[in-house]
């Protein structure tokens, strides 16, 4: 029904007992490290395109992938750039994905006062004069979705590509059963 689009998976794991942010960001050339400003060391990737953020406590939080198997690959690099850099570093490091950012189209001009009222004002956030869109948290999925009135939608929290369409549907179907795509 709506046209979706994964647009920033954010993931953790631990890659190694204790990192030396100092030693890498001397041996990584693509590594910024700035202590007074940030307590990590941030590793810009060309390709899968993301961010990886290291710790001194070894952990690793990836950003900017489209994609679970971005993240991987991501995570996978970076370990092998840490290895290469005399860093000891785990095999099989264990990845949660944190969050799923997701835009999705659902091809409709949307009312959102009709539309806050209709859903009830308990399980949505509407003040246009603070934020242009409607603040909608479901309970299953646990996402929060952001309506916007040009039927576009920001789809948030979730932690399985799955539970974004299944949110995007949800939603789809409750606004029309109701008479609210227009």
């Amino acid at each position: 029904m709506a046209d979706m689009k994964i647009e920033n998976v954010v993931a953790s794991t631990t890659i190694a007992k204790q990192l030396d942010l100092k030693k890498l960001s001397k041996a990584l050339p693509n590594g910024e490290y700035e202590p007074e400003r940030f307590p990590g060391l941030v590793l810009r990737l060309d390709e899968p395109k993301t961010a990886a953020l290291l710790f001194r406590s070894g952990k690793v939080v990836c950003t900017g992938a489209k994609t679970i198997k971005d993240v991987e690959r991501a995570i996978k690099k970076v370990c092998d750039m840490v290895e290469k850099a005399g860093e000891e570093v785990f095999k099989k490091p264990d990845i949660n994905v944190q969050n799923i950012v997701a835009s999705a189209n659902l091809n409709a001009q949307l009312n959102l006062n009709a539309i806050a009222l209709a859903i009830g004002l308990e399980k949505v956030e509407y003040e246009p004069e603070q934020f242009p869109g409607l603040v909608y948290r479901l309970e299953e999925p646990h996402v929060v979705i952001l309506l916007f009135g040009s039927g576009k939608l920001v789809c948030t929290g979730a932690r399985k590509a799955e539970q974004v369409s299944e949110a995007v549907d949800k939603i789809a179907k409750e606004l029309d059963s109701k008479g609210l795509l227009m």
